[in-house]
């Protein structure tokens, strides 16, 4: 059997702290809606996706299940879960969430999955073949260049994505399952820009670049030769913070539920969306939602200024009304002078 790849740290990252940030926010809240990381070559953008999976958390799914149901959530179980719960009870086991790829040249098939045709009709039996959203399930969806994806998968993901299921239909012959996933994107903007409909699916929306400060920057580098060095040895010295992180993930999914927040603090995210122009409603949820979470993250049972702060910089960039070919823009001096005379 062949080796696993040993993968770069998370822990490991110079920089790029809104990156990281909103992969973590949304690894604890799933229903945050993903997010989309845009940026030059070379900024760390897929080393973080990857990363990601080795500081996340045990959770409880389904023994021998194909699309990991939560045993907690029967609202979301496939077909054979609500037939094993009812014929014998169904059986759980720990499993991690994990990072699952989408390919920018998969075929509408690869990802949704296919039906035998042929099967159905000499046994009278449906028989699935599982696609990508299958694998998904419960899982981190990660498309690189989500710029490039066709046309018809893009429309696929924006179906799972809105209805948390996927549904194949050939020939009469129907069949759906859950796919719930965080949908991760990361695209270079100089190679295209993305379909309007897909952008506004991502939650969270983050735009990286190349660190400036000199110190940084050789520190990057001295990282990156350390570990094409021995990767073994240089993940070892990150073991300690990243058992750390994976603890702090798993705290803040138990607190979750019990973060709090003001009147006050849906007037300002009410405020902030008319001031700065935002479209539709829907930015307005994610934002709260953001801030609940970040609260959660730093162990806090209360919404505070700081979780607004940080929520409105990664909800809403995407999101600011504009003109054709305008590029959009957070007035982020303006955000945080309203924040900061809140009464929160």
């Amino acid at each position: 059997m062949e080796k696993a790849k040993q993968l770069y740290p998370f822990s490991a990252i110079v920089g790029q702290e809104d990156m990281k940030k909103g992969l973590l926010l949304n690894s604890i809240n799933p229903l945050l809606g993903g997010v989309l990381i845009r940026g030059e070559k070379g900024t760390a953008k897929s080393t973080a996706v990857r990363a990601l999976a080795q500081v996340l958390p045990l959770r409880e799914q389904v023994e021998d299940c194909p699309f990991h149901c939560d045993p907690a959530d029967d609202s979301f179980w496939c077909g054979n879960c609500r037939e094993a719960f009812q014929q014998e009870g169904i059986r759980s086991s720990q499993g991690r969430m994990r990072v699952i790829n989408l390919p920018v040249s998969a075929t509408e098939d690869r990802v949704v999955g296919t039906l035998d045709i042929e099967h159905a009709i000499k046994k009278g039996e449906k028989r699935f073949e599982p696609g990508i959203l299958a694998e998904a399930n419960r899982n981190i969806l990660y498309v690189d260049e989500v710029n490039l994806l066709d046309d018809h998968v893009v429309d696929v993901l924006l179906d799972a994505a809105a209805m948390g299921v996927n549904s194949i239909e050939r020939e009469g012959v129907s069949y759906s399952h859950p796919s719930r996933f965080v949908l991760v994107g990361t695209m270079n903007p100089e190679e295209g820009d993305l379909r309007p409909q897909l952008i506004d699916r991502f939650g969270l929306v983050v735009d990286v670049k190349g660190e400036e400060d000199t110190k940084e920057r050789v520190e990057i580098i001295k990282r990156r030769l350390a570990f094409e060095n021995n990767p073994t040895l240089f993940s070892k010295d990150y073991e300690d913070a990243e058992q750390r992180l994976t603890g702090r993930i798993a705290a803040a999914k138990e607190l979750l539920s019990q973060v709090t927040y003001s009147p006050e603090c849906l007037g300002l995210v009410a405020e902030i969306g008319i001031t700065l122009g935002v479209d539709g409603h829907r930015a307005d949820i994610t934002f709260i939602k953001a801030a609940i979470t970040h609260a959660a993250f730093r162990g806090s049972e209360r919404v505070a200024k700081e979780d607004m702060l940080i929520a409105a910089k990664l909800a809403l960039p995407h999101r600011m009304r504009r003109r054709p070919f305008e590029e959009s823009s957070l007035d982020f001096e303006r955000v945080y002078d309203l924040i900061e005379k809140s009464a929160l």
